[in-house]
């Protein structure tokens, strides 16, 4: 369509006969993501509520379409890349985040935690380096006082506020150690997220919600008995990061269900269905 066409469609979305507005909607997701800042323009000269709310509706219903496409698409990859899924699961709240932006906010944390490395040392004092890096020098910790806010779900805000939840805090720290070419891998334990160190004769574990505390499979058969649960292989070997970005969403939906946003629910239900 021409811009003459789509501004035309557009004027007609303060209709109030319900028909004709149901129509033009769909005319309108028809045409895809590119005609969102259409709309942005449309609800700036717009007075009218009832036409501005349909249009944010419409913006919303195109970019959670996009979303639901590119996870798609991230799930089927071999590659599957955690920087990219979490920033997929960013892009619910903040549609406008840029990954080469989030991309060099990461570079940054890297460089900053290499220089103080030295890769001669044992793998024990290697993450020890790490994780003076992360939470000494670049201030990363534990929200504890706003555990369960969606925010903590979001890799730009805990990149910017320096606190998260324990998967986002490993998923920085994963990112760093990865760039570090350290063997350091999920570990999807019940009710916590940790990581581990995984090498030849070398593996330990990294509590990173604990300032990054390293303890042994020993400690993870006490955890599991507290918990009065029957110990699983997946308690002490690494996921995948498709099991990671699953984790995240799950963790986002018990936060909106928290809250009573049911449609936030759902729709991010229908998110975590497409992985």
């Amino acid at each position: 369509m021409t811009d003459g066409e789509i501004k035309a469609l557009l004027s007609l979305l303060d209709d109030e006969d319900n028909e004709v507005f149901s129509h033009v909607s769909k005319k309108i997701i028809s045409l895809g993501s590119n005609v969102i800042s259409y709309l942005e323009d449309e609800w700036g000269t717009s007075f009218n509520s009832l036409k501005q709310k349909r249009i944010e509706d419409l913006i919303h219903s195109l970019q959670f379409d996009d979303l639901k496409l590119k996870i798609s698409l991230w799930a089927k990859s071999d590659k599957k890349d955690i920087l990219e899924g979490i920033y997929l699961v960013a892009l619910y709240q903040y549609p406008e985040l840029n990954f080469a932006d989030l991309k060099k906010d990461v570079e940054q944390l890297y460089y900053d935690v290499w220089l103080g490395m030295d890769t001669g040392l044992h793998p024990l004092d290697q993450v020890k380096k790490v994780n003076v890096g992360i939470f000494q020098k670049l201030k990363f910790s534990a929200n504890t006082k706003n555990f369960h806010a969606p925010s903590n779900s979001m890799i730009n805000i805990v990149l910017e506020k320096r606190k998260g939840n324990p998967i986002t805090l490993c998923i920085i720290y994963l990112l760093i150690a990865q760039k570090l070419n350290m063997p350091i891998y999920g570990v999807n334990l019940p009710n916590l997220f940790v990581l581990t160190y995984k090498s030849g004769q070398h593996q330990f574990y990294i509590n990173v919600f604990n300032k990054g505390l390293i303890f042994s499979k020993a400690d993870i058969d006490t955890y599991v008995r507290q918990l009065n649960i029957e110990s699983q292989k997946a308690f002490y070997e690494p996921c995948s990061n498709k099991d990671i970005i699953q984790r995240v969403f799950r963790n986002l939906i018990h936060s909106f269900e928290r809250l009573g946003d049911l449609e936030k629910v759902a729709e991010l239900k229908e998110l975590y269905n497409l992985l």
